[in-house]
């Protein structure tokens, strides 16, 4: 995709300034569907530690502000709903940080909010991230009835030993009765992340967790590869000589193992990471991948949305101020942290669309291209890129082009998807 992305993005350029006449950016008598929905995201910044690998935009409060923080997480959500003027919220997510730690009021209080601004149907999905330590798990039935109607729980690991090198603050018993817990009041609406690729894990240790983690787990499970990130203390580990990362190639292994028993379960894969049986699959991760409008409420989140509300015409990619305090003190003066916003061309756009589409693995299919490049098609901008061409050819990339395939697409091979996988990101 490195290779592919340059060539393509050159492509799309030159084609678009070609038909400029007839396309313009995500107007809104031309894109009206995509500008009266979105999805939107809550990020609570606060954790009681820092994990050793983690560099998500997360602290470790010197005060108890829990007050003030969802005060002003209202306030925001508030003041962005009114900016985008959508008729329908789809999907919340509440991320972090540790959201579990935040009173399971708050949680309520920001879904009415919502629902004062725009429809948010009683079954939309609302997912929240749950640490699942003792005081995680005490709180599931309250944010449960506080409009939560799936769990998202970040076990990371069965192995005691790894949780502590980890930095995670509960243990893999503490972890595995949340997930029964969860599971009790949210029926096939919990997913667990775990992790692989630790340092001094093995093959036949990965084999034994996967294991015991189908014995208890509902119906959706995200796999991620951890990462080597600058500033982390995991980073200072491996750069001191302390720690060591595994092999590439075992990495490799672990993930197409993973693949192949989550298989065998009933799980089908649908992203890079993402597992999901019985049609658990999360509604709200799927509107990133497909490109749709989101709203992002917190210190650091991010937001694509066409600010109608201002009388915008094109999509924004929205940035809010990262460090809490000073988050704080914007919205309690102006409504909203928003430090940075860029209106993205339509070639942006379509560099977005189809940066997070190559994500899932059915890919782009030409009809959900066309939503936002309604004059040229997936064929006529990647049909004739070299580099584009050189990846189909050596199996990395598949494109169904014939008009008599249903599901005619652009997506990453099985082969790829490991890359992919490394390089992918949550959206936040």
């Amino acid at each position: 995709m490195r290779r592919a992305l340059p060539a393509a993005s050159r492509v799309l350029s030159c084609r678009l300034r070609r038909f400029s006449t007839d396309i313009v950016t995500e107007d809104v008598s031309a894109s009206n569907n995509l500008t009266k929905e979105a999805s939107l995201y809550v990020h609570w910044p606060y954790c009681l530690r820092r994990c050793t690998y983690c560099n998500f935009n997360k602290y470790v409060p010197k005060d108890n502000n829990g007050h003030v923080m969802a005060e002003c997480l209202q306030r925001e959500t508030e003041t962005l709903l009114q900016l985008s003027q959508v008729s329908c919220i789809t999907s919340v997510f509440f991320g972090g940080g540790t959201p579990s730690l935040a009173p399971p009021s708050t949680i309520s209080i920001i879904l009415e909010t919502i629902s004062k601004h725009a429809s948010l149907h009683d079954q939309a999905e609302v997912t929240l991230e749950v640490n699942p330590t003792l005081e995680g798990r005490s709180k599931l039935v309250d944010f449960h009835h506080a409009g939560v109607n799936r769990f998202s729980i970040g076990v990371q690991s069965l192995q005691d030993e790894d949780l502590k090198r980890l930095g995670r603050d509960h243990s893999s018993a503490e972890a595995l009765q949340c997930i029964r817990e969860a599971r009790r009041l949210c029926p096939g609406r919990v997913s667990v992340d775990v992790m692989f690729g630790r340092p001094s894990q093995t093959f036949e240790s990965w084999e034994v967790e996967l294991s015991e983690l189908l014995q208890v787990c509902d119906d959706h499970v995200s796999l991620y590869q951890l990462t080597l990130e600058r500033g982390t203390q995991l980073f200072k580990q491996v750069q001191g000589g302390n720690v060591t990362m595994l092999d590439e190639e075992v990495v490799s292994e672990m993930y197409q193992h993973a693949r192949k028993t989550l298989h065998q379960h009933g799980f089908q894969q649908y992203e890079v990471s993402n597992f999901a049986r019985n049609k658990s699959g999360s509604l709200h991760n799927l509107s990133y991948w497909k490109g749709r409008q989101y709203i992002g409420v917190g210190p650091g989140a991010h937001g694509r949305f066409v600010p109608l509300g201002e009388g915008g015409v094109s999509r924004e990619a929205r940035t809010q101020t990262l460090e809490p305090d000073v988050w704080i003190r914007e919205v309690q003066e102006r409504g909203h942290g928003t430090r940075r916003r860029i209106q993205l061309s339509h070639l942006q756009l379509l560099e977005e669309v189809l940066v997070m589409g190559m994500r899932m693995t059915k890919g782009i299919n030409h009809k959900h291209w066309e939503l936002f490049s309604p004059v040229l098609g997936l064929n006529e901008i990647f049909g004739v890129s070299v580099g584009v061409r050189e990846l189909l050819q050596s199996g990395h990339l598949i494109m169904d082009d014939s008009p008599y395939t249903p599901s005619r697409s652009l997506r990453s091979s099985d082969q790829n998807l490991l890359v992919v996988q490394h390089q992918a990101k949550d959206q936040r």
